[in-house]
């Protein structure tokens, strides 16, 4: 039997993608409690769920179930490129989903059932006939909540000992679930040819690169301004003239981005997407300990 290539597993799980789901969580967190090292067992296990194991399991999955588009749009990728022969690509996405089931159990009943919620939608998203994928809208709305939104929740729910998080960081987990329905879509640019050819209706399929820039920046921008908006509104003015730096910088960033989306996409990923993501950060300390008013 042909074995998997160790590096190419690492490949398939990607360890670049770990970062949001890992990132919303301890945004999350810090707006559960202001003494994460007192629950620091919790929180570590969290990020490592988060990241190395149910967005690792997701990675697996979708490049599984998307390895005849990924022959077109990227054949060395590690399963079409044979580096993890035969159905190697669907063993690895089972046995890491089991992992991350078995791990979520220690973080009592919310943390497994939002380890089996994440889960659920990891294969949905990407497993026949579903296929969140296969429509822009709906699979990009999926990684939001499961990314950011989910993740943020959790940690918020864990690190405050099971209680649910304050009706501030519920919004934020929400608008921020929205702005990474535009940052998925950033996604999407550099494989319109083959989602083109295999029938999925990515964003940049449905609408043309060019509008579907337009959507993404809308959809990471608009959540943010009301962000600002909302801390004002309770009193965090130092907080919010924070955020609007961090927009007006992506602003700059975007501008060039949506004149040239295709050639722009993975600039604007490393430099524009960043800068929005610290801002949720600079926001969960805003609301740290307020209350539900």
């Amino acid at each position: 039997m042909n074995l998997p290539d160790p590096k190419a597993i690492l490949t398939l799980l990607k360890p670049i993608t770990w970062f949001p789901p890992m990132w919303a969580f301890a945004c999350g967190s810090i707006t559960g409690s202001e003494k994460i090292a007192d629950n620091l067992p919790i929180f570590l296990v969290g990020l490592a769920l988060t990241g190395p194991l149910v967005c690792a399991s997701s990675q697996a999955v979708n490049d599984w179930f998307d390895r005849h588009v990924d022959a077109i749009n990227e054949p060395m990728r590690p399963i079409p490129s044979g580096r993890i022969p035969g159905r190697w690509g669907l063993y690895i996405a089972i046995i890491w989903s089991l992992i991350s089931i078995w791990v979520g159990t220690y973080l009592g009943p919310i943390g497994f059932a939002a380890t089996l919620l994440a889960l659920v939608l990891a294969w949905l998203y990407s497993m026949p006939p579903i296929r969140f994928k296969n429509n822009g809208w709906f699979g990009n709305l999926a990684c939001g909540i499961s990314y950011e939104g989910l993740a943020w929740v959790t940690g918020a729910t864990l690190i405050s000992g099971g209680v649910m998080p304050s009706k501030p960081s519920l919004i934020l987990a929400g608008l921020y679930s929205a702005s990474a329905h535009g940052i998925m879509t950033l996604n999407d640019f550099k494989a319109i040819e083959g989602d083109r050819q295999m029938g999925v209706r990515s964003l940049p399929v449905q609408l043309g690169a060019k509008r579907a820039a337009q959507v993404a920046a809308a959809f990471m921008l608009i959540p943010q301004v009301v962000v600002l908006c909302l801390l004002l509104a309770w009193n965090k003015e130092m907080y919010a003239l924070v955020i609007g730096l961090l927009i007006v910088a992506q602003v700059i960033l975007l501008k060039d981005f949506l004149k040239r989306p295709i050639e722009k996409a993975l600039f604007y990923s490393g430099f524009g997407v960043p800068i929005l993501v610290a801002g949720m950060m600079v926001s969960a300390f805003a609301v740290t300990g307020m209350d539900n008013s």
